[in-house]
C-alpha cells in the first residue's frame, strides 16, 4: 500500500531529512497511482525492474512484490541508509546508491552492469526525479532496457509524444520514438504528489523497438546539432552543421524547417550524411 503524506514526513523526519529540490524529490502520496504505475509495467517473476528515486520506499514495496528482482539506485544518502535498512530482509532487492548517471550522457557503472546480464527482462519502472528524465530515458534505451514506465512532467511527455510540425517536436521526440514505442498514459495532478509540483505530471511507457542499433548516439548528436538551426531551413541547417547532403536525391524539401520532418525522414537525412562524410 502507498505510503500516505503523512507517513512519508515520519519517514524523511527519521531519515533526518526533508524534499529536497536539487535531487528533483517529489513523493507519491496517491495511492492508486503507485498501483497503476506497477500495472502499466505489466510485471512478472522474470522481470528485473529498475527504481531510480525510490524515496522513502512505497513504489519499491509494490515493485518487490510483483518482480523477479528490484536494483533501486538512490542519490539522497539518508533515504540510502533507511532504505538499506527497511529492505535488508528482503533478498531480490538491491540498492545502489549515488548518481544514476555518471555523466549526462553516460549511465552509473553499476547500474550499465546490471542491465547487461538480462537487458531483455530490464524495466524501468518509477516516479522519476524530473531533473534528469530526459537523458536518463534516452541512456535507458540506448542500453537495451525492454520498457520503460515512469512518470514526468507533462511537457517532457508531450515532447517524447509529438509528432513533426507540433510545437513540442525536437530531438527529444526523434530519437525516443526511433528507440520505442511511446504512450502517454494518463495526465496526472499536482496533488498526487508530495510536495505538489507547480506543473501537471504524466505517466508514460515506453516499449523499446530500436531502430538505430549502434548509430544511436551519433544520431542523437545529429538532431542535437541539426535542431541547434531549427528556425532555418532544412538545407540552410545543414550547412551551418557543416553536413552535405542530397536532398532532392531523398526526395526531401530543403527548404522546410528540420521540425517539418518525421524522425523517419530525419534518420534517412542522418545516414545519408554519415555515407557522405
Amino acid at each position: 500500500m502507498a505510503q500516505s503524506k503523512q507517513q512519508i514526513q515520519a519517514h524523511l523526519a527519521a531519515a533526518g531529512s526533508q524534499p529536497r529540490h536539487r535531487f528533483g524529490q517529489n513523493f507519491m502520496i496517491d495511492q492508486n497511482l503507485v498501483r497503476l504505475i506497477a500495472d502499466a509495467a505489466d510485471l512478472s517473476a522474470t522481470d528485473r525492474v529498475i527504481e531510480v528515486g525510490p524515496g522513502t520506499g512505497t513504489l519499491t514495496e509494490e515493485l518487490l512484490m510483483r518482480a523477479g528482482a528490484v536494483v533501486a539506485v538512490e542519490i539522497d544518502r539518508d533515504l540510502a541508509a533507511q532504505l538499506r535498512a527497511t529492505f535488508a530482509d528482503r533478498a531480490q532487492f538491491e540498492l545502489i546508491e549515488g548518481d544514476v548517471l555518471e555523466t549526462k550522457h553516460a549511465l552509473d557503472g553499476r547500474l550499465l552492469a546490471w542491465i547487461a546480464r538480462e537487458p531483455a527482462h530490464a524495466k524501468l519502472v518509477a516516479n522519476l526525479p524530473y531533473n534528469i528524465a530526459s537523458p536518463l530515458v534516452i541512456e535507458l534505451l540506448l542500453a537495451g532496457v525492454g520498457m520503460l514506465v515512469f512518470t514526468v512532467q507533462k511537457e517532457v511527455a508531450d515532447r517524447m509524444k509529438a509528432a513533426a510540425g507540433d510545437d513540442a517536436y525536437g530531438p527529444l521526440s526523434a530519437i525516443v520514438q526511433m528507440l520505442g514505442e511511446v504512450e502517454v498514459l494518463r495526465t496526472l495532478p499536482p496533488q498526487a504528489f508530495w510536495p505538489p509540483p507547480k506543473i501537471d505530471s504524466a505517466l508514460v511507457r515506453v516499449t523499446a523497438a530500436d531502430r538505430l542499433g549502434d548509430q544511436g548516439r551519433a544520431f542523437g548528436l545529429f538532431l542535437q546539432k541539426l535542431f541547434a538551426y531549427r528556425r532555418k531551413t532544412l538545407r540552410k541547417a545543414l550547412d551551418m552543421s557543416g553536413l552535405s547532403v542530397p536532398l532532392d536525391a531523398l526526395g526531401l524539401d530543403g527548404a522546410l524547417r528540420p521540425e517539418t520532418f518525421s524522425p523517419e525522414q530525419l534518420l534517412l537525412i542522418f545516414r545519408s550524411a554519415v555515407r557522405d562524410q
